[in-house]
């Protein structure tokens, strides 16, 4: 069966165009985006109630662009005025340049991961006198905190964010043939919204080991694994797929 359309578990970037383009543009293929979790903001005054103290840290850890946006919303509601001997933790380059929306670079301390987790971790060791402020949603992984808990290294964990389940109520009557999926929260919102989903012939594309995880256990078949060698991204993933289907 040939491939028709496509729904991207994720919000539309905003751009006019997107790197999924190419799939409608050269096989005619529809491609759908709806995000399956939204990050709802903590406010100011709970982080008040926890006695968040931002200015008893010497750096700001960041491994997401909301972490960033909701570190400076939080910033900017709390009225505290960061000093430039701040220091910036960033997991990979694209995370250090996001903060560029926030503040100047040139005027800040800035430490950034080579896109590794063991990089980073690296990083973190050769700056372990440092106290540490982690923003970071209700849902990540552990590990970061765990790392700075064995090493010893000083930080407050502080929750930011929330990552909540959207509402799908509006896809009930929908059908795709590929499901794109990029985390584990995805599913557990879908099978929150469809409790009884069943993948019948629809192919469902997951991205990394995590996301493979979670549709295993949801008892969902990942038909276009990403990322492979040969499909290093989501995009070449489905270009292969859709081929192979026609």
């Amino acid at each position: 069966m040939s491939v028709k359309s496509i729904l991207i578990s994720q919000p539309h970037p905003g751009s006019k165009k997107t790197v999924y383009d190419v799939l409608t543009e050269k096989h005619g293929v529809k491609v759908d985006f709806h995000p399956f979790i939204e990050v709802v903001g903590v406010p100011a005054r709970d982080m008040r109630k926890q006695k968040l103290r931002i200015l008893d840290h010497d750096a700001i850890i960041f491994n997401s662009r909301n972490a960033i946006d909701h570190f400076f919303r939080i910033v900017e509601e709390m009225k505290v005025e960061i000093p430039a001997t701040m220091k910036y933790f960033c997991t990979n380059e694209g995370v250090s340049l996001y903060i560029q929306k926030y503040t100047l670079l040139r005027k800040r301390k800035m430490f950034v991961g080579k896109g590794t987790v063991a990089s980073f971790l690296e990083l973190l060791k050769k700056h372990k006198v440092l106290n540490y402020l982690f923003p970071c949603s209700n849902i990540r992984t552990e590990t970061i905190p765990d790392y700075l808990k064995e090493t010893n290294i000083k930080f407050t964990e502080a929750i930011m964010y929330h990552t909540v389940n959207s509402d799908l109520s509006d896809l009930a009557s929908v059908y795709y043939d590929i499901l794109v999926f990029f985390s584990p929260q995805g599913i557990s919102s879908l099978f929150a919204n469809f409790p009884d989903f069943v993948q019948e012939d629809r192919a469902i594309a997951g991205w990394g080991k995590t996301t493979n995880a979670a549709l295993e256990e949801g008892g969902l078949t990942n038909t276009v694994y990403a990322p492979t060698p040969e499909h290093p991204s989501m995009v070449a993933a489905l270009e292969a797929y859709i081929i192979s289907k026609k």
